[in-house]
C-alpha cells in the first residue's frame, strides 16, 4: 500500500549537517525505495510566525532551502516540493480546526511550550506562533499524510494531528481526514551537536556545518571544534565522551574499525586533537564535496529552480484543493456546489 508522506522545514537560513542527518539523507531513502509519495514543504508561512519584521530574511532562504533539497538528492520528478504560502487552502483548513482547538490545548504543547522560552517571547507571544501547531495539522491532513517524518522534539504536533483528525471525523461523522502515524529518525541520525559543544546545530548559535560552506570554510569550522578540554599535552589520556570531533566521526565515517582506533589511541594518550581534527576535514570534505557541486551548479540558473517550486506548488495545490472541498462538504458549507 501506498504511504503519503509530508515532511519540510522552515526557511529561515541554508540548511546544515543537522538537517543532513536529521531528515533529508532520510527523505532522499524514502523517494528511493519506492511505495511512497512524498511532499516536501518550504515552510515559509510558519517562518514568518517569528520573523514577521523581517520577512525578507525568509523571501532569500526561500530558494537557498530548495538548492540544499537539490544538492542532497532529493529530486522533483519523484518529490513534490512546493512553498507553503503558495497553497491557499492550508489557511482556510487552519480557520476550520482552530474551532476544535481550546487555547488550554496549546498551552500544554511541549513543543510550543519549549520554544516559547527557546525564543524569549514571555508574554509577547505572536498569535500566529501561538497557532502555529494548527496549522501543522493543516499542512498535513490537508495531503491525507499517512506518515510524517519528524524528529523527536515534535512528536507532540503529530499527536495533536492526531486528536485534530480524530475529532473532525466524529464530530461531523465523516471519515475525512487521516490520522498519520510518525516516523522518527534512524538510530543514531537524530540531533547533532554543534561544533562547539554546546547544544544542538543551529543557525542561531552560529555553531553548524552547511551544506553550501566552501571546502576553507569547513576546514576552518572543523579545526575550531570542542574537543577534550582536558587534554593538553599529545601524550595525556583524552576524553571521547563529549568530544565534538569523536562524535562527528561516529555520525560521518564509514569506516567503524578506523574510528574505534582512533577512539583506543585517544584515551589511551599519545593522539593529538590537531591529528584527529585533521582527519574529520578529510572524511567531510569527502562527503560534502560533492553535495556542494551540485549545489553549485544548480545555483546557476535560479530562475529554473523557482520553476520548479512553481510547479511543484501546483501541484500541490489541486491536491489540497481537493480535501478542502471534502471537508466543506462534511461541515455543510459548500453552499453553492
Amino acid at each position: 500500500m501506498e504511504r503519503i508522506i509530508l515532511t519540510g522545514d522552515r526557511p529561515t537560513g541554508k540548511l546544515h549537517l543537522g538537517h543532513y542527518v536529521g531528515s533529508l539523507q532520510n527523505r532522499v531513502k524514502l523517494q528511493n525505495e519506492g511505495g511512497n509519495k512524498m511532499f516536501i514543504m518550504i515552510a515559509d508561512q510558519q517562518a514568518l510566525t517569528d520573523n514577521a519584521k523581517t520577512p525578507e530574511k525568509v523571501q532569500q532562504s526561500v530558494v537557498e532551502v530548495a538548492l540544499d533539497y537539490l544538492a542532497v538528492g532529493l529530486d522533483p520528478e519523484q518529490t513534490t516540493i512546493f512553498i507553503q504560502s503558495q497553497i491557499p487552502q492550508l489557511p482556510e483548513l487552519t480557520l476550520y480546526y482552530l474551532n476544535l482547538v481550546t487555547v488550554a490545548r496549546l498551552q500544554r504543547n511541549p513543543t510550543v511550550k519549549s520554544e516559547i522560552q527557546e525564543k524569549g517571547f514571555n508574554e509577547s507571544i505572536p498569535a500566529g506562533f501561538f497557532m502555529y501547531p494548527v496549522s501543522q495539522v493543516a499542512d498535513i491532513t490537508a495531503f491525507k499524510a499517512t506518515h510524517v517524518p519528524v524528529g523527536d522534539d515534535q512528536q507532540p504536533m503529530i499527536e495533536q494531528t492526531r486528536e485534530v483528525a480524530r475529532d473532525f471525523n466524529r464530530t461531523y461523522q465523516q471519515d475525512v481526514l487521516v490520522e498519520p502515524d510518525i516516523i522518527l529518525p534512524p538510530k543514531g541520525q537524530g540531533r547533532l551537536v554543534g561544533i562547539d559543544g554546546k547544544g544542538k546545530m543551529s543557525k542561531s548559535l552560529n555553531n553548524g556545518i552547511y551544506l553550501s560552506d566552501s571546502a576553507d570554510e569547513i576546514q576552518k569550522k572543523v579545526m575550531s571544534m570542542y574537543t577534550d578540554p582536558n587534554h593538553i599535552r599529545v601524550e595525556d589520556p583524552g576524553q571521547v565522551e563529549g568530544n565534538v570531533v569523536f562524535t562527528y566521526l561516529d555520525v560521518f565515517d564509514d569506516d567503524k574499525e578506523k574510528v574505534q582506533e582512533l577512539k583506543d589511541h585517544y584515551r589511551a594518550g599519545g593522539l593529538g586533537d590537531v591529528k584527529i581534527k585533521r582527519y574529520l576535514n578529510e572524511v567531510l570534505q569527502a562527503k560534502l564535496k560533492p553535495i556542494r557541486e551540485r549545489r553549485e551548479a544548480f545555483a546557476e540558473d535560479k530562475d529554473a529552480v523557482m520553476a520548479m517550486l512553481q510547479a511543484g506548488s501546483l501541484k500541490a495545490e489541486k491536491v489540497a484543493a481537493q480535501t478542502l472541498d471534502e471537508v466543506k462538504d462534511a461541515m455543510g458549507i459548500n453552499y453553492f456546489k
